[in-house]
């Protein structure tokens, strides 16, 4: 934000005018101008102020409106976000049981095998780096970063397929009593 428009909201609310100052915050000086008509000056005297105070009164079911859609866009991309995550982890956990219910050995040992090599070159680089001999920090950083990715996705889910067949043998328990 501009400091002018920072200092202009500042003043606003300090001045008993907290639902203009979140509007212009939001959506912005030159939008609310037009909406309601009037200039705000960058540097309100406090006969500007009290005008503004009377519009404000008579402007504050449009000013309203304009603070509480702002607040519904951010609730409704933060369901949104929570909806993505939620799905994600879904398709990942629905990938692992398939290759877990796969007669192939390459399925069913590509992520333990993923970890054991990103392991072993890790180890690799801290004996290099150990006798001496100088590892770029790139890969060295970079491999820490799959390492830590593939350990909470394999042991992370792991326990999510754990929970899942604990889920699924307790309904089945119930279904057959």
């Amino acid at each position: 934000m501009l400091p002018i428009i920072t200092s202009l909201v500042q003043t606003l609310a300090v001045n008993g005018l907290g639902l203009l100052a979140g509007a212009v915050q939001a959506k912005g000086k030159e939008f609310i101008e037009s909406k309601i008509g009037v200039r705000i000056p960058d540097n309100p005297s406090q006969e500007d102020l009290i005008k503004l105070k009377q519009l404000e009164i008579e402007q504050e079911q449009l000013l309203l409106q304009y603070t509480l859609k702002q607040k519904e866009l951010e609730i409704e991309e933060s369901k949104l976000l929570a909806e993505m995550h939620r799905a994600s982890q879904d398709n990942s956990t629905n990938r692992w049981q398939s290759d877990m219910g796969s007669d192939s050995k390459l399925y069913k040992s590509i992520r333990p095998g993923t970890l054991v090599y990103i392991l072993t070159a890790y180890l690799l680089f801290a004996l290099l780096s150990a006798m001496g001999i100088d590892i770029n920090e790139a890969y060295v950083k970079l491999l820490g970063e799959w390492g830590q990715l593939v350990m909470l996705a394999y042991f992370g889910g792991r326990s999510v397929e754990k929970i899942f067949e604990m889920r699924m043998h307790g309904s089945n328990k119930k279904e057959e009593q």
